[in-house]
């Protein structure tokens, strides 16, 4: 893919820089609410990534997560981080909030 640096064109817009930026996820939006256990970037340290939360529940989900396990987190481009290795406890919340889960990665 080219990028396009300089247009003398007055009507030109960007539409496809902006569709592209927009679709940060490495997953499909199809429902499923996928959880993956990360450590580049952070120093070694591990975080639980939760990918595929619809954007209206995403805050409230993560609030939710932090609170019942006792632990820190953020929200990140619309990827909830949820710190330490719980993963099948994440897991467990998630499937009981009546969410399809599945897990991927290593």
């Amino acid at each position: 893919m080219n990028k396009l640096v300089y247009s003398t064109d007055p009507d030109w817009q960007a539409k496809q820089a902006d569709a592209a930026a927009s679709t940060d996820s490495p997953f499909p939006d199809d429902g499923v609410v996928r959880l993956r256990r990360e450590t580049k970037g952070r120093k070694g340290a591990g975080v639980i990534c939760v990918y595929g939360v619809p954007k209206e529940q995403v805050g409230t989900v993560a609030k939710q997560l932090k609170k019942q396990l006792g632990t820190g987190g953020a929200v990140k481009k619309g990827v909830i981080e949820i710190q330490g290795d719980r993963l099948e406890q994440v897991s467990a919340l998630l499937t009981k909030a009546g969410l399809k889960v599945k897990k991927v990665g290593g």
